[in-house]
């Protein structure tokens, strides 16, 4: 059972990861069977994580809450970090189909400039700005070192990823000090503006305001980023 002021946490991610399974979910039985296994081990560990923050849960305590064995759970998760980042994946696949199929004529750049826009405009589940869910995500995050430390990590492997697809989006060859360049300044700027869309969210519980906080300041970026790297193949 859920306790009620977490209600809307919980349902709201269930809704994201349902929805996201029913729309990539393949047909043959036993991949389902495997998303629907690895869906429950996240819901339950998301479940865990907000009514008691995520230091104070077990990998144990998940596996008990999801009704698995404990090395199920990591047949799944290498870590349990990653039950909480479980959206990671996501924008990183996204990123790298907005890079791969960009429309002729449009630099990498600025195609990841459009897809932040056609981000928030669908809703991707990593990008939405919602009443409670949002808020308690931040604090859970705050509130955990190990998880801290882990969004760090995450932060330089997305820099790593960007700098290779810039050069592999180029035909050119790594390391690139343009595109290395490109890709931190990218990173750079998605996390200011990801923290200043929620500090705003959380001030005025208005979430055009957030959104319109959040491209703003992504086109911002981009802006200066085109000038740093101008005369590249990338801007």
């Amino acid at each position: 059972m859920v306790p009620p002021l977490l209600d809307s946490v919980y349902l709201y991610t269930l809704y994201n990861e349902c929805s996201r399974t029913m729309l990539t979910t393949p047909p043959d039985r036993r991949t389902r069977k495997r998303l629907a296994t690895r869906q429950r081990i996240s819901d339950a560990a998301t479940r865990l994580f907000v009514e008691r923050g995520f230091d104070e849960v077990t990998v144990d305590e998940i596996a008990e809450a999801a009704d698995v064995a404990r090395m199920t759970v990591f047949n799944h998760f290498s870590r349990k970090e990653d039950m909480f980042f479980d959206l990671d994946e996501e924008g990183r696949e996204d990123l790298l189909a907005a890079l791969q199929n960009r429309d002729a004529g449009t630099s990498p750049i600025e195609a990841l400039r459009v897809f932040a826009h056609r981000a928030v405009a669908e809703q991707r589940p990593y990008l939405r700005f919602f009443e409670e869910g949002s808020e308690r995500f931040m604090e859970t995050i705050r509130a955990s070192e190990a998880l801290k430390a882990r969004a760090r990590a995450i932060r330089d492997e997305l820099t790593d990823m960007l700098h290779l697809a810039l050069v592999q989006a180029a035909d050119r060859h790594q390391p690139d000090a343009a595109a290395k360049l490109a890709a931190s300044l990218l990173v750079a700027t998605w996390e200011v503006a990801f923290l200043e869309a929620h500090r705003i969210f959380q001030q005025s519980r208005d979430i055009e305001r957030a959104n319109t906080a959040f491209l703003e300041i992504v086109d911002q970026g981009i802006r200066g980023l085109k000038a740093a790297v101008e005369g590249s193949p990338y801007a």
